[in-house]
């Protein structure tokens, strides 16, 4: 029996927790738990496995709606277990809903629609696997350097945490097609296809969030922490202050002379977006006026004068 309603602990069997939410079994997976474990506890079953407790306690919390904690979080366990969580998607959630989805369609009517439909998921599984493979290159590599104490020039967990959202808008769209346009038999190849849809976004959503709200929240501390140690390092700070990759894009382009509006526009995000970032580095730089912007943007190196046109 779970003993606190509010969230999991070290001291509950791992068994009531699979019981208490089935979604649990992924994340045996995607921590290389085998079964057998007979009623032992998570705090038992970690250390016999070699898995950090507080980060493994975090991920299942969070997945079942309850309170967790990231202050003892142990980047690496997470790293892992969200590079397993990629392998599973890509290798074999997506695959093996393309293949009932194919069964479900060709076996109705082989039809212009039924060819869209496929090309439309190939298309999704395609976007899902470059952003996997980013997060893969990119950002994973970015933390490992960070946890060696050598962060990469540039890039900011920032970054990428500002324009990072659940890729399971189109799988959605996919479904929605199925229930309320494309007339056709309620097969049971057809209904495995989209039960295996809907698992696969409510994994996705699950993942993003693990990202969201375990990752970034933790890679930042990290960040302050090796930024403190190494001030002197342009990779931390400009100017004394921190700035990530994407202010130094708009203070260039600031400096540049475009307006918010344009910015939004060349950098693919909201008019909203781009004024958070310009209050954001006002008060970081407590510089207000678009010339003292231009000017800091020459002197720590963001924007060649030469290429700035006066006015």
């Amino acid at each position: 029996m779970i003993k606190s309603s509010i969230k999991y602990l070290a001291t509950d069997k791992v068994r009531d927790l699979v019981e208490d939410n089935n979604q649990l079994l992924l994340v045996l997976n995607r921590f290389r738990v085998p079964f057998g474990f007979g009623e032992r506890t998570v705090c038992e079953v970690c250390e016999e496995k070699g898995i950090d407790c507080p980060t493994f306690l975090a991920i299942a919390n969070l997945i079942s709606g309850k309170r967790f904690s990231i202050n003892e979080i142990e980047l690496p366990t997470l790293l892992s277990y969200l590079r397993e969580a990629h392998s599973y998607i890509l290798d074999f959630r997506l695959p093996d809903i393309r293949e009932t989805l194919v069964s479900a369609v060709h076996q109705q009517r082989l039809d212009d629609v039924a060819v869209h439909i496929i090309r439309f998921f190939d298309e999704y599984a395609d976007e899902v696997h470059s952003h996997m493979d980013y997060e893969n290159r990119i950002v994973f590599q970015y933390i490992e350097e960070l946890l060696g104490g050598k962060p990469s020039g540039g890039f900011r967990i920032s970054d990428f945490a500002s324009k990072h959202e659940s890729v399971v808008s189109k799988l959605n769209e996919l479904k929605d097609i199925f229930l309320q346009h494309y007339v056709m038999p309620n097969t049971r190849m057809l209904n495995r296809a989209l039960f295996n849809i809907s698992a696969c976004g409510e994994d996705l959503v699950s993942h993003c969030e693990i990202e969201n709200l375990i990752l970034v929240p933790a890679v930042e501390a990290l960040e302050k922490a090796v930024c403190a140690t190494n001030r002197s390092q342009n990779s931390c700070t400009s100017g004394n202050q921190e700035l990530s990759l994407r202010e130094k894009d708009i203070i260039r382009l600031v400096a540049h002379g475009l307006a918010n509006k344009e910015i939004a526009d060349r950098l693919s995000l909201s008019f909203h977006t781009i004024t958070t970032y310009r209050k954001n580095i006002s008060s970081k730089l407590n510089i207000h006026s678009t010339a003292a912007l231009t000017i800091f943007a020459i002197l720590h190196g963001i924007v060649d004068p030469k290429e700035i046109e006066l006015k």
